[in-house]
């Protein structure tokens, strides 16, 4: 193993860590030579990590190697429990190198099951690369000893007699089980379990007891023989009591179970007790029924799912369509966060008033927006922000009050900027790539969970992205032209098939598959919601894959997943091309490299460029077809309000939105001018709108608010009058103070907002007589984002010399070649 390791690439052995040295689980601290490596990629935790990312194929000739070694040299012993002394079963030691077996041998067996022997010689090459089968001489096998000791649970065989014997039962119930095997009288213990094992373990002997067996204890033999070998009895009950578990041991029931089969196997040692009610069949009593040459099914290609439809002809552009709206919401959603910050919760997340006041600005449904919140903020475009606490007060006997607690807010970060000027695949870009890696179902909120659903919940789904990863190959898997129908039924059998290519989803990878129908419910659940938002994000369309979709795939494939809180390609430069703007550390990773520059050229393809100009209506409504260009959106947002979207988005410009951009600074000739300068074809703007525009304009400014805690100061006596009287203004204290003065005893915030919700609108003005503009600065928060090294701290303090990240370690192994 070391020898094949000092041979691999700084990339390949890059590659290599980052599956299956993982520091959350080991630290790259302990790991500073090929020697330590090696260890620590035979062991039980590393082997489970590469069985999580192969398939269930893999998987399954990966058991079929250990079965044929279990076949020819036997269980390993010692699996379940620690061995006394006086027992004949030695302490679990595993050397794969001890339980080698013939490759040739190996594929022939396969091939007369109808394997093609190119086909296995192929997937065990791949099994190699990963090192999940291990470096032995030319034309050996040999597998990491984890699948040596499941090995037996895998091809549905129960554990050894011998470690049955010593769990469950003392030393009479042991006697009475070799009495009933004809052994006579045994002096002691151990002479009785050497001499159960040795009968047992004569397949010839087993085979005629079984004969003479009565027809009961057959039919049980058939079901419990080919596995699983387990069985619900009531032989034996436990010694000394009610306790049930690790440690208890068992006798035979007085006047047996009532059952002659069940009876007739207890009384030879071919059902032992492991649990309440629970017996199980042991390895050589199955072995010696089995019959010589056993071959453990391998499909090492799925089926494609069955329920499905032809596509229809616009199955592409619903796909792009989906896209835009996904990227043109979410920016509207982050846009009116950057407005208008909330604040968190003390008990986490946001509460619902504000989630729904940010859905009803950008127009979008609440789940929704909930998700494109949790995106932003995995994708370092959102963070929180605790503000600086108020400095502690006196009061008036001059003692000193407790400084008020801290709030904390969810604010855009410094990425969000150049986010929001990105076109919208630039857009998409970063929140699709968030999607793939992130570990959490955001939009799935069981029925009886019993919470409200909030955004900002924290990523902690280990199934998430197993489940997403195994979706999207699962389509990929069907045939060109189809699409998966909808309905409960087909998501089922979608979920079957996520799990051929995810086994961590249907199995223990180990052990057989959960037989739990609520988990199995659950799944369902969490896929439906994967789907959903893949179609949201436009990945998915009318149940088949889009070419975006494909390549979320193969940059899961590529193992981006595996530096989460890292996204690879969040931070992409959006307008760059091939492997360009991708950043250092995804660049140095030539595998995502390549499919985040995949994912960025598929959205590219997919939403067409954004457009600057729009088509303005005598109905004072402006319409943009597609995604309309960052600074045209801000334009029409800040002179109307967005009436409906689609396939275009409408604006409905009237006095009120141009009253408000006038308070932002804007004059009138501006506005007709940027407005023409954004027509389409270059017609001029309807006279309608031109009026609009003029006389909101002629009337705005005419009340003006002094700075002086304050006054109210207008060239009209008239209008003047007219605001003394406005019974709507009488918390304002006004006092006319001459002609065309009035004074306020409220600030000139609260004038101003007075003024403007009984319908006059007024500005601001400084104490030099210019116009103050409301405009409220932005709020920016740091973005928290690690890049794909920082996302592998080192494990424990740092130390000196000391390898921080894969690509440190495999580069100080290799010397960087």
């Amino acid at each position: 193993m070391k020898q094949w390791l000092a041979r691999l690439s700084s990339e390949r052995l890059t590659a290599l860590l980052e599956e299956r040295a993982l520091p959350q689980a080991a630290g790259y601290t302990r790991l500073a030579t090929y020697a330590e490596l090696a260890g620590f990629l035979l062991t039980d935790q590393s082997v489970m990590l590469g069985l999580s990312r192969v398939t269930a194929g893999d998987v399954g000739l990966l058991a079929a190697v250990a079965l044929r070694a279990l076949e020819e040299h036997g269980p390993v012993p010692g699996v379940r429990q620690a061995v006394p002394a006086w027992s004949t079963v030695a302490p679990r030691s595993v050397e794969p190198s001890e339980r080698l077996l013939s490759e040739p041998e190996l594929l022939d067996r396969l091939a007369g099951a109808g394997l093609p022997r190119g086909r296995v010689a192929e997937a065990l090459n791949g099994l190699r690369e990963r090192a999940l089968l291990l470096p032995a001489p030319s034309g050996r096998l040999a597998v990491p000893g984890l699948l040596h000791a499941h090995a037996a649970e895998l091809a549905g065989y129960g554990a050894p007699v011998d470690e049955l014997l010593t769990s469950a039962f003392n030393a009479p119930e042991v006697k009475r089980v070799a009495a009933g095997l004809g052994l006579g009288e045994v002096r002691t213990r151990a002479d009785a379990q050497r001499g159960i094992v040795a009968v047992l373990s004569d397949q010839q002997h087993v085979r005629g007891m079984v004969a003479d067996a009565p027809q009961d204890a057959l039919d049980l033999l058939e079901h419990l023989v080919p596995g699983p070998p387990l069985l619900r009895t009531h032989c034996f009950e436990v010694i000394g009591g009610r306790y049930y578990g690790p440690g208890a041991k068992y006798t035979f029931r007085e006047g047996g179970s009532g059952d002659m089969g069940t009876d007739w196997l207890a009384a030879r040692g071919m059902v032992v007790p492991v649990d309440h009610d629970l017996v199980e069949l042991p390895y050589e009593v199955a072995r010696a029924l089995r019959g010589d040459d056993p071959v453990l099914p391998v499909a090492l290609d799925p089926e494609p799912p069955g329920r499905t439809a032809t596509l229809p002809h616009d199955a592409d552009e619903h796909g792009a369509a989906a896209a835009a709206a996904a990227a043109w919401r979410a920016e509207l959603v982050l846009r009116e966060l950057a407005a208008h910050p909330v604040a968190v919760r003390k008990a986490g997340g946001i509460a619902v008033r504000d989630t729904r006041r940010l859905a009803k600005a950008a127009g979008a449904g609440e789940e929704h927006t909930r998700l494109w919140l949790d995106l932003a903020v995995n994708a370092g475009l959102a963070a929180l922000h605790a503000d600086a606490p108020e400095s502690p007060s006196r009061t008036r006997r001059g003692t000193r009050e407790p400084a008020k607690p801290t709030s904390v807010r969810l604010l855009p970060t410094e990425r969000y900027d150049a986010w929001a000027a990105a076109p919208p695949a630039g857009k998409l870009l970063a929140l699709v790539a968030t999607w793939a890696v992130v570990p959490e179902v955001f939009t799935y909120w069981p029925d009886d969970a019993g919470e409200t659903p909030v955004a900002l919940i924290s990523p902690q789904d280990g199934f998430a992205v197993p489940l997403r990863r195994g979706m999207l190959r699962a389509l990929a898997t069907l045939p060109e032209g189809r699409g998966l129908v909808p309905g409960p039924e087909a998501r089922a059998e979608l979920l079957e098939h996520a799990a051929w290519f995810q086994p961590l989803l249907g199995t223990s990878l180990l052990g057989g598959t959960s037989d739990e129908s609520g988990e199995e419910s659950e799944f369902v659940g969490r896929l439906a919601a994967t789907v959903a938002e893949a179609e949201l994000l436009g990945l998915v369309s009318y149940g088949a894959l889009t070419a975006a979709g494909r390549a979320v795939s193969a940059l899961l494939e590529a193992g981006a997943a595996d530096h989460f809180p890292a996204v690879p390609g969040a931070a992409a430069d959006p307008e760059a091309s091939g492997l360009d703007g991708l950043g250092v550390d995804v660049a140095r990773r030539p595998a995502l490299a390549r499919s985040v520059a995949g994912l960025r050229d598929a959205l590219r393809m997919s939403l067409p460029a954004p457009s600057t100009t729009a088509r303005f209506q005598s109905d004072l409504t402006a319409t943009v077809t597609g995604a309309p260009a960052p600074e045209l959106a801000e334009l029409l947002s800040a002179v109307g309000d967005i009436e409906s979207e689609g396939h275009a988005v409408v604006w409905r410009i009237s006095p009120a939105s141009l009253r408000r951009a006038y308070d932002a600074g804007h004059s009138a000739d501006e506005v007709g001018e940027r407005l023409a300068a954004a027509s389409a074809n270059g017609l001029p703007l309807p006279q309608p709108l031109t009026y609009t525009i003029n006389d909101t304009a002629r009337t705005h400014g005419q009340l003006r608010v002094v700075r002086s805690a304050c006054c109210i100061r207008c060239d009209d006596p008239t209008l003047i009058a007219e605001v003394t009287g406005t019974r709507g203004l009488a918390k304002l204290g006004l006092r006319r103070i001459a002609p065309t003065v009035l004074i306020s005893t409220a600030p000139p915030e609260e004038t101003l907002a007075a003024l403007r919700a009984v319908g006059y609108a007024p500005t601001l003005e400084a104490e030099t007589g210019t116009t103050v503009l409301e405009r409220v600065p932005a709020q920016r928060a740091p973005h928290r984002l690690p890049t794909v090294d920082q996302a592998h701290p080192r494990y424990g303090a740092p130390t000196r010399g000391v390898p921080s990240s894969a690509r440190e370690l495999a580069e100080q192994l290799t010397g960087g070649r």
